[in-house]
């Protein structure tokens, strides 16, 4: 090991420098970074200290907030600290009921194109499980079309998702007709990988967006929005921002999906609880 690299590894982010980091992270994304988090922030930004060429965290943080470096960098710093924890069909509840009430309503209502959004949507895992779901309904109930919108902050798990890869294991939670139908496995068996196939990708739109923007250009209303387990990361005020600007994406009747440990208890919007987790806008 290089004496650089030697230094940059036993180097040690200040308190000063972490809450000059957090403060922008929280402003940028809205993710919270309490003084618990000093350590993992720490181990997380060692590898852009030898990719931008700093000896230290001190340099670091004087080339992104002194030097002009954060233009460039600031895509990179909110890629390491995003938590891109995802499985296929993770709280399956939501798909048992987008699959038995939500389709047959909007299917119902006369829709003919189903517009849904994944808005953090990690390495993929829940549009392509939107996907398979909305897929069989179409085929097996003559249901509408569809179009996915998937979204994250993350440049680096967006690249992952549009390649639609996962290891075997991760596929696991698949029911097997639609393991069949939609995935297929590596021909070289020493390979434990699987792959979405082409015509379900087709269907999933990759887009990088940052909750925290003002307004969401996602286009055309959505009937269906999933914004689970992100929440989470946020305190009550930037939820109530994020949840109304969903709101104003949602059409009348659409259904929005939050994950199990979220909720959105004394806030004022433009939806109702229809089932755990999931709303309605009348």
């Amino acid at each position: 090991m290089s004496a650089v690299a030697s230094k940059v590894q036993h180097d040690r982010l200040s308190e000063r420098n972490f809450r000059r980091l957090s403060a922008y992270i929280y402003n940028y994304s809205g993710i919270k970074m309490p003084p618990g988090k000093l350590t993992m922030l720490e181990g997380r930004l060692r590898r852009r200290l030898r990719a931008t060429g700093q000896n230290s965290f001190d340099d670091y943080c004087n080339f992104i907030f002194d030097k002009g470096g954060l233009e460039q960098e600031s895509i990179y710093l909110i890629d390491v600290v995003t938590t891109n924890k995802t499985d296929f069909f993770r709280e399956p509840n939501h798909f048992d009921f987008l699959r038995d009430e939500a389709l047959p309503a909007l299917a119902a209502a006369g829709l003919r194109r189903v517009r849904a959004w994944s808005s953090a949507c990690s390495i993929g895992a829940e549009p392509y499980t939107m996907a398979m779901v909305l897929e069989d309904f179409k085929r097996d109930k003559r249901g509408p079309d569809y179009q996915i919108l998937a979204s994250d902050l993350s440049t680096d798990v967006l690249e992952r998702a549009r390649r639609g890869i996962y290891p075997a294991p991760m596929m696991e939670p698949v029911p097997d007709a639609m393991m069949r139908r939609y995935v297929m496995r590596a021909l070289d068996p020493r390979r434990p990988e699987m792959r979405i196939v082409p015509d379900l990708r087709r269907k999933v739109g990759f887009t990088r967006l940052n909750l925290m923007d003002d307004a969401y250009t996602v286009g055309e209303p959505m009937h269906l929005i999933f914004c689970r387990n992100v929440l989470i990361y946020f305190d009550k005020p930037t939820q109530q921002h994020v949840l109304t600007r969903l709101c104003k994406c949602l059409a009348d009747g659409g259904y929005l999906f939050i994950g199990h440990s979220e909720s959105v208890t004394a806030m004022e919007l433009p939806i109702r609880q229809i089932a755990n987790t999931i709303f309605v806008k009348d």
